[in-house]
């Protein structure tokens, strides 16, 4: 049965009892602990992440369901910023019971990729040859295998039916028309609406009792008090509209905006980051260039490609490395992180109607459409280049799914055969 969090007047759902009886220290360290492994193991961009997620948090843990997982996939694809941390933060807020948990889970998987950009910033020039293109072209075809693991266990869940399948199949063919970035937004949308027409009957129950709390279906809570999401959005609309008349052009101005205006991930936050770096003259074409492929190849969210902007901005200027590298890195995620927070409750009412619930399942099964997709372009199209990439790509699928291997233990092999076939 639910409860009401005293710290917050949205409804939290109950709990396994073993998770209940565990104190709020200890999932906060088990939090940080999570992500911050994640954060170390996690290669190939914000799809193969979503992949990563789904098979530590929720296949392995149980934080969340495979339902309320894919709803939150969904609710982050139509928010600007970073989807894949923006997930990893919902999750940190549902397992700490707290936007505490959310803030854990932020640092520890976006902590590692930013301080090794940092420390990357003075020695980029040595990271090259055969024996290093070998290991990240390695760490791609983990990320393959991962998000196909992903979506064979989300297909197989969330689009059990006809409907849904075609309405995957449709989304996929949106995606296939045309690459401009909203498309993602557009697509789930149109699952949506598609999904209140036909999905009525699978959205599963009848509609819940009146309630002035927030009840997500499939277990997903965000545990947000309206006060705090208010705040937040406040927060980000004061940001938006306030920092050019006060800091225009400063470096959290330029990375606030630019964290707060793009859809669809980290790759499209590049035309607008070197617009307001590049063509502006605070960083150097090459440089901005070299830190793009090194950001690639750390393991973590593509936006700690801040950090190096922020530091290589801070270098010309004479000031603080780190401390550019900090104020971009936050400046960036920031407005991401307050729209989550603020919209949580809202989204947990519109969830817990029965046409809602409809809307969620469509979108969910336009969700298994769009990762699918993303499978092919870019992931399959730039890492398996030839037979032998499609053999080991096949094996670390057959090794994650049937032989259950840990996704970080796939990663130090994929390590030493990308350090072989460098060499040969």
């Amino acid at each position: 049965m639910p409860f009401s969090d005293p710290a917050s007047d949205v409804t939290v759902q109950s709990a396994p009892v073993e998770a209940m009886q565990v104190p709020k220290n200890v999932r906060h360290r088990e939090v940080l602990a999570t992500f911050l492994k994640l954060g170390l193991t996690s290669f190939g961009g914000p799809i193969a992440h979503l992949g990563y997620f789904h098979d530590e948090l929720v296949r392995r843990r149980g934080w969340v369901s495979d339902r309320a997982y894919a709803e939150l996939v969904a609710l982050c694809q139509f928010l600007p910023g970073p989807a894949s941390s923006q997930v990893g933060f919902a999750l940190g807020m549902v397992r700490g019971r707290g936007v505490m948990g959310g803030l854990l889970a932020w640092i520890g998987f976006t902590l590692p990729s930013a301080l090794a950009l940092l420390m990357l910033v003075l020695v980029a020039g040595s990271l090259e040859g055969a024996i290093a293109s070998g290991v990240i072209h390695g760490l791609k075809l983990v990320a393959v295998a991962v998000v196909a693991q992903a979506i064979w266990g989300m297909a197989t869940k969330l689009c059990p039916d006809l409907r849904r399948i075609c309405l995957a199949l449709l989304a996929m063919l949106g995606l296939a028309v045309t690459e401009a970035a909203l498309m993602q937004v557009g697509v789930i949308g149109l699952g949506a609406l598609l999904g209140m027409v036909v999905c009525r009957e699978s959205s599963g129950g009848s509609s819940p009792r009146a309630s002035s709390h927030a009840q997500a279906p499939g277990g997903l809570i965000l545990p947000v008090s309206r006060g705090l999401a208010r705040g937040c959005l406040i927060t980000f609309f004061v940001l938006l509209a306030g920092l050019p008349l006060m800091a225009s052009g400063s470096l959290v101005d330029i990375f606030y905006r630019a964290g707060a205006l793009v859809f669809g991930g980290g790759h499209v936050v590049l035309p607008l980051l070197e617009t307001s770096t590049v063509e502006t003259g605070r960083i150097a074409a090459e440089t901005f260039l070299t830190g793009y492929g090194l950001a690639q190849a750390v393991p973590g969210p593509l936006f700690t490609f801040a950090a190096w902007l922020g530091a290589g901005m801070a270098q010309m200027t004479g000031g603080s490395v780190v401390v550019g590298s900090t104020l971009a890195l936050v400046s960036l995620f920031l407005p991401g992180i307050l729209l989550l927070i603020g919209v949580a409750p809202l989204w947990g009412r519109l969830s817990a109607r029965a046409g809602a619930r409809a809307a969620l399942a469509g979108a969910n099964a336009a969700v298994v459409g769009v990762l699918g997709m993303a499978l092919y372009d870019p992931l399959w199209t730039t890492s398996v280049l030839n037979r032998l990439d499609v053999v080991i790509a096949l094996a670390a699928f057959i090794a994650l799914t049937r032989f259950s291997l840990a996704p970080w233990k796939l990663v130090l092999g994929m390590i030493l055969i990308g350090v072989v076939r460098g060499m040969m």
